[in-house]
């Protein structure tokens, strides 16, 4: 079993593990890990501005990640006072696998009153400590991301229509480096679709060619929670949107855009 999900070369490139490995192609990286690997970079990018919380990362997703050497690109598209644009590129092989949108702020002392409409925010159903462990339909048939992640079930079911999971890595990113929140939050984020499947994964394949999540907060500890549900229109075509939340409650939101057809 690797050690974590990726090692960081002193090329600046980064070798993947079988960690990240997904359940549609042995050969191909989970979307989860190489999303947080570019969230990674982008946020050692807006930390040279003062720039600490990550208000929305968009990932689109060109073509399968395969579990190779991986390289990352970051420019920064504008950068302010208050908040800085950052685009990245993400390659391996020669060839541009996802591109990166994010958006950076600084964070303040600012104090809010504790009356608002909408506050405090919502809870999950139920806590981590509370929920029973919940197991992919993948895991076991090969080393890989079942065993980068633990879950557990706070409602409904996995794999078998809506559902609230706790995600937490029981592996780093890198080697020696504790993952950031923002960092486990893109790992957990692009399995709303899977965790909310409202289709047989033996018979149809429900891939999602983008990723945006949006937080209104930093999260704290090491559990991550994805409330999803997956929503399918008549052509081909479906959304999977996740509420997320720590232990301490609602930080944000994600979406994935689907491209559904059956296995050959």
């Amino acid at each position: 079993m690797p050690s974590s999900a990726y090692a960081l070369l002193d090329s600046g490139a980064y070798r993947s593990s079988i960690l990240t490995r997904g359940p549609w192609h042995r050969e191909h990286q989970h979307a989860g890990p190489p999303i947080a690997l570019v969230c990674r970079a982008i946020e050692h990018a807006g930390a040279a501005h003062g720039l600490s919380h990550m208000a929305r990362l968009t990932a689109n997703l060109f073509r399968p990640v395969p579990i190779s050497e991986l390289s990352i690109d970051v420019v920064t598209d504008y950068a302010g006072r208050n908040a800085g644009h950052f685009s990245a590129r993400l390659m391996a092989r020669d060839k541009e696998v996802a591109r990166f949108t994010a958006l950076m702020l600084r964070e303040n002392d600012v104090p809010i009153p504790d009356d608002l409409p909408g506050h405090p925010l919502s809870l999950t159903p139920r806590g981590p400590a509370n929920s029973p462990e919940a197991f992919f339909p993948f895991a076991g048939k090969h080393v890989g991301y079942a065993d980068l992640v633990e879950t557990r079930v706070a409602k409904g079911q996995l794999f078998k229509g809506p559902s609230a999971i706790w995600f937490r890595l029981r592996h780093p990113l890198l080697d020696g480096e504790s993952p950031s929140v923002y960092q486990r939050i893109a790992v957990a984020a692009d399995s709303g679709n899977g965790i909310s499947a409202i289709l047989d994964l033996e018979r149809y394949v429900f891939v999602n060619s983008d990723l945006t999540i949006n937080l209104l907060r930093r999260p704290q500890g090491e559990w991550i929670c994805l409330d999803a549900r997956t929503l399918l229109g008549p052509s081909g075509c479906g959304l999977a949107e996740s509420t997320l939340y720590d232990i301490h409650g609602l930080v944000g939101r994600a979406t994935q855009s689907l491209t559904v057809s059956r296995r050959e």
